[in-house]
């Protein structure tokens, strides 16, 4: 049972008789606790003739999985299979991160008929989202008592990381086809897998002619220059390992934006330009145990399994285990593979695991570490106006002093480093990784 706002200000009434008459008047106290009997009265018959919020058949019907930020609409079916109208309040117990626009929804279903309402959500976190219960308030007639009840009805929706980075993906793409050869231009891309003859144009790169084929091509043919070369493309069918520390380090917010998430981004924007390029990718999340993993996957399926999985890791506030990463590495392939370690190195002391760990992944592979800079250390150590700003400089170059040295530590051991702002990372290892392929280094 619930009491509205119209019973109170009913009893509200029943104080105008002892303002009138006076505190000491026996016949106010008489008035306002036969007024009060009254009002009690009369909202238990309100009670008994509001309809049942039991007898309600509940239906959802909701998206499954949703990119974080975008809106959906969540639908209710709501039918009467009580005896009266049924009039009153809804409300939809979605945790708060679902981000509903507003919690309770108005209901007015006639008997034996069915209402559809809709909510808005707007989530403001990744994961999966639930709702359990729905709860009906039903109003009298008159609407000063109102019977209560908690239904189950439960629904989840799950929540996607948003590749915002997806808008840097047709540049690389072109930058790819290019060097694969599949646009219009004079030579063919870099690269060290022989690909096919064809004969010299003015620009070719000498060291291509292949003298062998020039001397059996037949007089006949060498209506032009007769001399052939060799074209070459990228490799491909290359393997791409990427993993992503989900530690403590991850928790960091950088640019208002956690380290984990810029992660996934640069995951996701580096697993769909290598699947394009012809390469085999996964994708691993790990700390002290694994998080998540995709492995096998190609084309469409790869980002669909790969968003899936990541939308429920969550930063783990413990030390990551990299001692543990080669071998974690080999369990996923034996071959030579471009490694990309997507981590937090710009402290040496929160990095001295991921430098021992990084030679004996770089004698079997080619190893890049990705980390986010934060822009606000560069900002504050060009400030010069005023003592604290002095302070506040000298803190921010010895950040950038720690971050050069543990760079230099990194490419001391064999790997190498793409360090920049949360929107700027994912790019850059796109081209690190475009740059690799065409030297023929993956």
């Amino acid at each position: 049972m619930a009491v509205s706002g119209r019973f109170v200000a009913l009893l509200a009434l029943g104080l105008v008789p002892v303002v009138l008459l006076g505190s000491t008047a026996a016949g106010a106290y008489l008035a306002l606790g036969c007024w009060l009997v009254f009002c009690c009265v009369l909202g238990a018959i309100d009670l008994l003739a509001a309809s049942s919020p039991r007898r309600v058949a509940l239906e959802r019907m909701l998206p499954g999985r949703v990119r974080l930020g975008e809106t959906v609409t969540a639908t209710i079916f709501v039918t009467n299979l009580g005896a009266r109208r049924l009039h009153g309040t809804l409300r939809d117990g979605w945790e708060p991160s679902a981000g509903a626009s507003r919690s309770r929804l108005p209901l007015d279903v006639p008997q034996g008929e069915r209402r559809i309402l809709t909510l808005p959500l707007t989530p403001r976190r990744r994961g999966s989202r639930r709702s359990e219960f729905v709860t009906i308030r039903a109003a009298g007639p008159l609407g000063l008592w109102s019977r209560q009840a908690t239904l189950a009805a439960p629904a989840e929706l799950h929540v996607l990381p948003p590749f915002h980075s997806r808008k840097h993906l047709a540049s690389r793409l072109a930058r790819l086809r290019e060097l694969d050869g599949s646009t219009p231009v004079m030579v063919r891309g870099e690269g060290t897998e022989f690909d096919s003859l064809r004969e010299y144009v003015a620009g070719d790169d000498v060291r291509s002619i292949d003298w062998r084929a020039t001397a059996r091509t037949s007089v006949a043919a060498r209506a032009g220059s007769g001399i052939m070369v060799r074209t070459w493309r990228p490799e491909r069918d290359r393997r791409v390992v990427i993993v992503i520390d989900t530690g403590r380090a991850s928790a960091a917010r950088i640019a208002d934006e956690p380290r984990l998430d810029t992660a996934f981004e640069a995951a996701l924007l580096l697993a769909a330009l290598a699947d394009r390029g012809g390469d085999r990718v996964d994708v691993l999340a790990f700390d002290r145990r694994v998080r998540a993993r995709v492995t096998g996957a190609k084309g469409p399926a790869l980002l669909s399994r790969t968003v899936t999985a990541l939308a429920d890791v969550r930063p783990e506030l413990i030390e990551t285990d990299w001692s543990a990463i080669p071998a974690q590495v080999r369990a996923i392939t034996h071959r030579h593979a471009l490694v990309v370690l997507l981590t937090d190195a710009s402290a040496p002391g929160s990095t001295m695991g991921l430098l021992a760990a990084l030679p004996q992944l770089a004698s079997s592979h080619t190893v890049v570490v990705g980390s986010v800079r934060d822009p606000r250390i560069e900002e504050l150590a060009s400030r010069r106006e005023g003592v604290e700003a002095f302070y506040e400089a000298a803190a921010a170059e010895r950040a950038l002093l720690d971050t050069s040295r543990v760079a230099e530590a990194v490419r001391m051991s064999g790997a190498g480093v793409v360090s920049a702002p949360p929107a700027d990372l994912p790019p850059a290892i796109a081209d690190r990784y475009l740059a690799l392929k065409a030297s023929g280094r993956l």
